[in-house]
C-alpha cells in the first residue's frame, strides 16, 4: 500500500506577485481553506499516513498551520463562532492522522530535485508525489484513484486529464496506447506542444504515485540545465524502455498555479455554495 506522498511547496510563487513575498501561494485561500488543505484532505482520504514537504529553508507556515494549536481553548470558545470551532476540529483531526515532516530545499533546482531531497523520509516504499497547485474535485479522491490502478500494475502511474486544443501549449501532453477503460500505457511525453504536433488531447496533472527507482531515473536522466524536472526524466525513461502508466482520472481539475486559473477555480466553488451564489449573483 502507498502511505507516504511528497508535497514539493519550495516554489517563488513569482506568478502570484506581490503578495507571494510574504505568504506562500499554497495557503492562499480557494472558497473557505488554503489550497494546500484540499491536497492533504485528498492525501488522507486515500489512505495517507506520512506526508513530507520540501520547502525552502526558514519557512514554516504551512507545517504550522496543520500542527500548531491555539494556546488558550478558553479564548478559542469565547472568540470563535461555532462554525470556526468545527473548521479548527476538523483541521485538528487531520494533524491526528497525518504525521508531517520537512526537507529544505535551498535553491529552486527543479519539481525533481525536490522529490529527490525526500529520499531517505520515503526509503524503499511505493509514494505519491501531488502538486499543490492541482486540486481535483471528485467522489472518489482522484489519488485513491491512482493508487487502486497502481496496486494492479506496480509501475509509476500518471494522472492524466482531457484539455481543449487551444490550451495543448501550457502543459506536458502524452501519446498513449489504451489498456483499459481510463489506463493507458504512455509512449511519449511532450512538453507544450502545439496543436499539430500534440499526440493526444491528455495533459498531466501534478498528482503521481511512484516506485523508488524513480530516484535512480532522477541521476541517471538528469538534465544538463541544471533543473530536474520531472516530467522530463519520465520522457527519458520512457525512451529507455521503461513501463509508465497514465490514469485519466474521474473528476474536475481545478488548477491554481497562476492568478487567472486560481480565480476560476475560487468562483467556480463559490457558486456551488448555495449560499454564496445567492449572494454573489445579488452583487453582480
Amino acid at each position: 500500500m502507498v502511505k507516504k506522498a511528497i508535497i514539493p511547496i519550495a516554489g517563488l510563487g513569482t506568478r502570484f506577485l506581490p503578495l507571494s513575498k510574504v505568504l506562500p501561494k499554497e495557503l492562499f485561500p480557494l472558497k473557505n481553506k488554503p489550497v494546500i488543505q484540499y491536497i492533504v484532505e485528498e492525501a488522507m482520504a486515500s489512505g495517507i499516513k506520512e506526508i513530507i514537504f520540501v520547502t525552502q529553508p526558514k519557512r514554516k507556515l504551512v507545517l504550522n498551520y496543520f500542527t500548531k494549536k491555539l494556546k488558550s481553548k478558553r479564548i478559542l470558545k469565547a472568540r470563535y463562532r461555532k462554525h470556526f470551532l468545527s473548521e479548527l476540529k476538523n483541521l485538528e483531526k487531520i494533524s491526528k492522522k497525518i504525521s508531517f515532516s520537512q526537507v529544505f530545499q535551498k535553491k529552486p533546482l527543479g519539481d525533481g530535485h525536490a522529490l529527490f531531497l525526500a529520499k531517505k523520509l520515503v526509503g524503499k516504499e511505493p509514494f505519491a508525489a501531488l502538486w499543490a497547485d492541482d486540486v481535483v474535485e471528485s467522489r472518489e479522491p482522484c489519488l485513491l484513484q491512482l493508487i487502486k490502478v497502481f496496486e494492479k500494475y506496480k509501475r509509476p502511474i500518471v494522472a492524466l486529464y482531457p484539455i481543449p486544443k487551444e490550451k495543448f501549449q501550457f502543459y506536458g501532453m502524452v501519446k498513449v496506447e489504451r489498456i483499459s477503460n481510463r489506463v493507458y500505457k504512455i509512449k511519449k511525453i511532450i512538453e507544450k506542444p502545439s496543436i499539430d504536433k500534440a499526440p493526444s488531447n491528455l495533459a498531466i496533472v501534478g498528482k503521481y504515485v511512484f516506485t523508488p527507482e524513480i530516484f535512480d531515473w532522477f541521476k541517471k536522466f538528469n538534465q544538463k540545465s541544471g533543473e530536474l524536472i520531472t516530467d522530463e526524466v519520465l520522457g527519458k525513461a520512457i525512451e529507455n524502455g521503461e513501463e509508465i502508466y497514465g490514469y485519466e482520472f474521474k473528476g474536475k481539475w481545478l488548477e491554481c498555479g497562476n492568478q487567472l486559473a486560481y480565480s476560476k477555480s475560487n468562483f467556480y466553488l463559490c457558486l456551488k455554495d448555495k449560499k454564496l451564489k445567492k449572494y454573489l449573483k445579488s452583487k453582480i
